[in-house]
């Protein structure tokens, strides 16, 4: 494994795959979506143990509204597990939990759930998960700007900071190195003020089979690139 210093500090996931992954084993798109669901507090776990602070995972685009009702069903019920059972396992392992995202439409019991577990790990070190959950790129920048202007913050005294302390949960930093799963090789509107300097990293796999060795292959790679912010 590389050396801390080449350790991201941020790593990006856009879980991508879970239903091609059930379908190419004659299975229900569900089983995908709970194996994915499974790899995700595994593949956290393991960037952590390699000294990664932030990760943060796409698990529900507002896009994702209009896949049918009975997987938008489940992939809200797993979003509540994930968020009101797990956050038991994850306060033990001293993981802060944290979701990035829209509340609109989503129940108000699972609301109360993001709230719950967001306060109960505020106070943990070890590092951070950040989940992207009913979540647009674009509709965090919008609603930064309104924060802006209810605030009435002058014109002239608006600039990319204000724009980065007005994002939702802004002490989550720039995304180091994003990784894409299942082929796909767009941003798909995740993280946008985030990314400007992302490595990127894309994968075949599909979200399911990326396995820790392949966490490890991808930061090895992230480790021998030079990094040049536009110099």
């Amino acid at each position: 494994m590389s050396n801390k210093s080449t350790i991201p500090v941020h790593v990006g996931l856009i879980l991508d795959g879970n239903r091609r992954w059930a379908k190419s084993r004659g299975l229900p798109s569900f089983d995908g979506h709970n194996r994915g669901y499974e790899n995700l507090k595994t593949i956290t776990k393991a960037a952590m143990n390699r000294g990664v602070k932030y990760v943060s995972a796409y698990i529900f685009s507002k896009e994702n509204w209009n896949r049918t009702s009975e997987e938008v069903k489940y992939l809200m019920n797993l979003a509540y597990l994930l968020i009101n059972k797990d956050v038991a396992e994850l306060n033990k392992e001293n993981i802060r939990l944290v979701c990035l995202g829209s509340r609109e439409r989503l129940s108000p019991k699972l609301v109360r759930a993001i709230q719950k577990a967001e306060e109960k790990t505020k106070g943990n070190t070890r590092g951070t998960l950040a989940l992207c959950f009913n979540y647009s790129g674009r509709e965090e920048l919008a609603d930064a700007i309104k924060k802006i202007i209810d605030q009435k913050i002058p014109s002239d005294e608006i600039n990319d900071d204000t724009l980065g302390r007005h994002l939702y949960h802004p002490d989550v930093p720039d995304v180091d190195f994003l990784i894409r799963t299942s082929g796909e090789q767009r941003i798909s509107g995740y993280m946008l003020y985030r990314i400007n300097y992302s490595e990127l990293y894309f994968t075949k796999k599909h979200w399911p089979d990326f396995s820790v060795e392949d966490l490890d292959v991808a930061l090895e790679e992230y480790a021998a690139r030079q990094r040049r912010y536009g110099a």
